[in-house]
């Protein structure tokens, strides 16, 4: 879409979510140079500055340009919260009014501060252990919206003892939302993560979740080479069914094999990421540990394993630690490396599955949701 001068009628052009491409397209459309491109990129997002004016190695006319003809507009924080442990929380407002979520959760030796990033206003699936699904879904995020969290978590993510150290080192699209259901925003933000005069994260650092929309994952491997996580949950198709309904379009069977395909485009990445959430009596058993480990015999990948976040009314409960240590031990035995996500953030509601925001649900999933437990209470 040509990027044109605005008119007094036309918005003005939202600076913050355009890809090196994109921004180098705009400038040429503006009749400036490609390398002004470059230069606009590292004042957003390397040095987090959302004034034109503040741009000084730009020149006065083309700051007072910029000022006419476009804006750098990061979503507005609405809640910002900080766990005993560590992790932080911020809800944001974005266009329309809606809340979404990110978190940042810093690792116990604080060299790792990985950001949890969301794709979409609530989520267009329905996994039955999910807090987030609930709520029901309104929209995509835009790519300014997505990688406007990055933006705020940066520069807002401070309160390092050095300052060489990066606020984010690692992100993970594994906020509220189906990142691959919202495709071409997502990869656009994931390519500003990915690029030296934005982010510089690596592909490694940079980690998509998706509960298994196979066609999108053949076209990531296509488009960009980041990290690919599964959220499995189960190690059959009937009871994948039951916590993953998107499971009944793209079984298991079909969702391992593009996930080997990716790894054969993507040569980079060497295992896909297996999540693994444990609910009490579910999923938890040696029955699911061996039947887990035989499935992912031929897919080089690791195992997450996260102990279930209770919310109200969810019908599912956390198993006892123990257990955990059980089927993380049933796993090892196999030859698996299964580490154990620890809860973080649950004292702020930011843990795994319990991100939450303000969504007009289109869906009337969260008004069902809500009667079904009126119901159930009478």
């Amino acid at each position: 879409m040509p990027m044109t001068t605005p008119t007094p009628d036309t918005a003005l052009v939202n600076l913050l979510g355009l890809t090196r491409r994109q921004m180098e397209t705009f400038f040429v459309e503006q009749g400036e140079k490609k390398f002004r491109a470059t230069q606009v990129m590292k004042w957003i997002h390397a040095e987090g500055c959302d004034r034109f004016e503040d741009m000084t190695n730009l020149s006065k006319p083309l700051r007072e340009k910029l000022a006419r003809v476009a804006e750098i507009r990061p979503p507005g924080i609405v809640y910002e919260g900080e766990s005993k442990d560590g992790t932080r929380k911020w809800v944001l407002e974005v266009e329309d009014g809606s809340y979404v979520e990110t978190v940042l959760i810093p690792s116990d030796n604080g060299q790792r501060r990985t950001l949890c990033v969301s794709s979409q206003v609530g989520c267009s699936l329905d996994c039955s252990f999910c807090s987030t699904g609930k709520q029901g879904y309104q929209r995509n995020l835009t790519s300014a919206e997505i990688i406007g969290q990055v933006w705020v978590a940066t520069k807002r993510g401070g309160g390092l003892k050095d300052s060489r150290q990066r606020p984010v080192t690692n992100v993970v699209m594994m906020g509220m939302g189906e990142p691959l259901l919202n495709y071409d925003n997502v990869v656009s933000a994931m390519h500003l993560m990915l690029d030296d005069n934005a982010y510089g994260l690596s592909k490694r650092r940079v980690t998509l979740s998706t509960s298994g929309v196979v066609p999108m994952i053949d076209k990531l491997g296509d488009d960009i080479e980041v990290s690919l996580a599964i959220s499995l949950h189960a190690p059959n198709d009937e009871l994948r069914n039951t916590l993953v309904p998107l499971n009944r379009k793209y079984n298991i069977r079909t969702l391992l094999d593009a996930c080997k395909r990716y790894l054969e485009k993507c040569p980079s990445i060497h295992a896909i990421t297996i999540e693994y959430t444990l609910m009490k009596d579910i999923n938890d058993q040696q029955a699911h540990a061996d039947a887990l480990a035989t499935l992912l015999d031929e897919l080089p990948c690791k195992i997450n394993l996260i102990p279930f976040n209770p919310f109200p009314n969810s019908g599912y409960e956390k198993p006892s630690r123990n257990q955990v240590m059980r089927f993380q031990q049933w796993l090892f035995e196999r030859g698996y490396n299964a580490p154990v996500r620890m809860t973080r953030g649950d004292d702020i509601d930011a843990a795994c599955g319990q991100l939450v925001g303000r969504v007009k649900d289109r869906t009337r999933r969260q008004e069902r949701y809500i009667q079904a437990l009126s119901i159930d209470a009478d």
